[in-house]
């Protein structure tokens, strides 16, 4: 697919309906800086070429949506993946954006656990059958099609990660971080208050969230957190390596050393506030704003859209 190279400014029946789910959602992502970004009305577009940045993107797909929350990529065939608010996107061959799959649910958590195998929860689409909670859900062919594994109607995972065999799940019905080994069987952890959770993949015991404090860290595998401290992050991601990553409110990508103790601040992701993370690598980091999805070049001196994001009216 084509690129849009951009300057760096600076160097995520039988139920609750779908409406009503996000209205809570909206409610609690109030207490956040970044809130105004939840309702976003938001045109899926082709990616475009621009050495200079200042190519918009053609509004080539009419497929419409509210909100990006989640990211991954497949390591099947290193194609990306978007997770949002009216189903789940891949950019296509000729560049523009395409559905995976028929499913238009809300697409809440979401990670890619393995080869063509991906995790996620939600909510139904307006008028689709089933319970208001998706629970937890699964897909072995990269997203065409879904099974419920677990908790239906009762879970709603607002974040997931994977590792070492594990899911690792942040249900917001009671703000609750829930373990399972088998994506059926699950154990209670902590409680807390949080909008995104990362585990270490090479030391799971280890798993930070992002909460209205700062970013709260446990090294005992979720049983209890300590205090969220300083910066404020969005979002966290951590891939192997130590390759550590978080987005703060306001859309500057982090660099965590120290298991998450300590911050850098490395870039300013261009497009607004941010809706998700994904570390790919040592060197590779995914980030989803209002406008697009984000891949930083030259050490964050520019980036390359992966996915365009045609602001629309809110709603």
């Amino acid at each position: 697919m084509t690129t849009d190279r951009t300057s760096s400014p600076g160097a995520r029946s039988g139920g609750t309906p779908a409406r009503t789910t996000r209205t809570r959602k909206l409610k609690q992502l109030r207490t956040w800086p970044f809130a105004a970004t939840a309702v976003l009305a938001l045109t899926l577009a082709a990616c475009s070429s621009s050495e200079d940045g200042e190519g918009d993107a053609p509004a080539a797909s009419q497929l419409t949506v509210s909100h990006i929350h989640g990211l991954g990529i497949d390591p099947a065939d290193s194609r990306l993946y978007v997770a949002t608010h009216e189903g789940l996107f891949t950019p296509g061959k000729s560049g523009t954006a395409e559905r995976v799959g028929d499913s238009e649910d809300d697409f809440m958590g979401f990670t890619v656990a393995g080869a063509n195998t991906f995790l996620a929860s939600g909510h139904p689409a307006p008028g689709a059958d089933g319970p208001g909670n998706r629970g937890l859900i699964e897909s072995t062919d990269s997203g065409k099609t879904w099974k419920t594994r677990s908790l239906a109607g009762k879970a709603d995972f607002h974040a997931l990660d994977y590792a070492d065999g594990t899911i690792y799940g942040y249900d917001s019905t009671g703000g609750l971080l829930r373990v399972s080994k088998d994506g059926t069987a699950w154990e209670d952890r902590a409680r807390i208050q949080a909008l995104d959770i990362a585990v270490n993949p090479d030391a799971p015991n280890t798993i930070l969230a992002t909460t209205a404090e700062g970013v709260a860290k446990s090294t005992d595998a979720g049983e209890t957190f300590a205090p969220g401290k300083g910066p404020v992050m969005a979002f966290v991601s951590w891939a192997k390596d130590d390759a550590l990553y978080g987005i703060d409110t306001s859309g500057g990508l982090n660099r965590g050393t120290d298991g998450g103790t300590t911050w850098k601040k490395t870039t300013m992701v261009p497009g607004g506030q941010p809706q998700a993370l994904t570390a790919v690598s040592a060197q590779g980091v995914l980030a989803a704003t209002q406008d697009g999805v984000y891949e930083p070049q030259d050490s964050g001196k520019t980036f390359t859209r992966r996915l365009a994001v045609s602001s629309g009216n809110s709603h």
